[in-house]
């Protein structure tokens, strides 16, 4: 096998992966054109087209469909190949790359990363943070962080982080002129601020007392597809969001925000991370899953 080989048929999966040679570099810390180059030449040596190009897409041709299928599990072998060489290390090391909802990325990282750094020095750690739910292993994450629900059926689960709480929220100017909704209902009659998933499905606001359960497509005139403009719009006086509870408790101790229907609000399973149940587990993921059930679990 000639020496570029290798990395050139590791570029071309990732580009398969992501369908994007931008976002492939990104993962291999290359070059777009580094990755360009080197797809050029592996479809130079094997004298077949790997992917359909268009300016605004990136797809696979049939031999490179079939290229890929042959590929992943020799590439996966030669990773695990690689990874079993930490066991003869003194201490993991690695890259470990996590998707996770940018909520959990603002809420979690701050605590969790400082101590899990200092602690494994030789450990890289990438968070890309991605509101809509994606495939971890299509897309090359070691795992990913989402709430119970949202969990793949063949995945393991590990609590990060405890319970949450939801909260309705809005600021005392907004109040004042407009009134405090006392029951679920009473939200139907003011200006509430949506949250857009990247799927384009409107968030319906989740409310719960006792064995009541609630789903409100509440209307509004603004709509976020990021929950910090949603509570920015809320501080600002322009209507009443719903968010977690973790993103507004300096805000309310401030007085700039004022929760409402708290008797609404119960606590729920917090944040899961998950990975696969018959991948290899890298010693660099092993390590973060001891660590965050020693000092981030429920």
């Amino acid at each position: 096998m000639r020496p570029d080989n290798l990395s050139h048929l590791a570029a071309f999966a990732a580009v398969a992966r992501h369908a994007s040679f931008r976002k492939a570099g990104a993962e291999l810390t290359l070059s777009t054109s580094a990755i360009s180059y080197a797809i050029r030449g592996l479809e130079e040596r094997l004298g077949v087209v790997l992917f359909h190009r268009t300016t605004r897409s990136v797809s696979l041709t049939e031999a490179g469909q079939r290229l890929l299928e042959r590929l992943e599990p020799a590439l996966i072998g030669v990773n695990d190949a690689l990874e079993e060489m930490n066991n003869f290390r003194a201490a993991p090391a690695g890259t470990l790359r996590i998707n996770m909802p940018r909520v959990t990325a603002q809420l979690l990282l701050p605590t969790l990363l400082p101590r899990f750094l200092a602690t494994y020095p030789d450990i890289h750690f990438e968070a890309v943070d991605n509101d809509g739910l994606i495939d971890i292993v299509a897309s090359g994450f070691d795992a990913g962080i989402r709430f119970l629900e949202q969990v793949p059926e063949d995945m393991i689960a590990v609590p990060i982080g405890g319970a949450q709480r939801g909260a309705i929220v809005a600021s005392p100017d907004y109040l004042a002129r407009y009134g405090s909704p006392l029951v679920p209902d009473d939200l139907f009659r003011h200006n509430c601020i949506r949250f857009r998933f990247p799927s384009g499905r409107v968030y319906k606001w989740e409310l719960e007392q006792g064995s009541t359960k609630l789903e409100l497509d509440v209307r509004g005139r603004l709509t976020f597809g990021d929950m910090r403009l949603a509570l920015d719009a809320a501080v600002a006086g322009i209507g009443i969001a719903a968010v977690l509870d973790d993103q507004v408790k300096a805000l309310v101790e401030d007085g700039k925000l004022v929760r409402l229907l708290e008797d609404w609000c119960p606590p729920y399973p917090g944040f899961m991370l998950y990975y696969p149940r018959q991948r290899r587990v890298t010693s660099a993921l092993r390590a973060f899953i001891e660590y965050i059930r020693e000092h981030a679990g429920a």
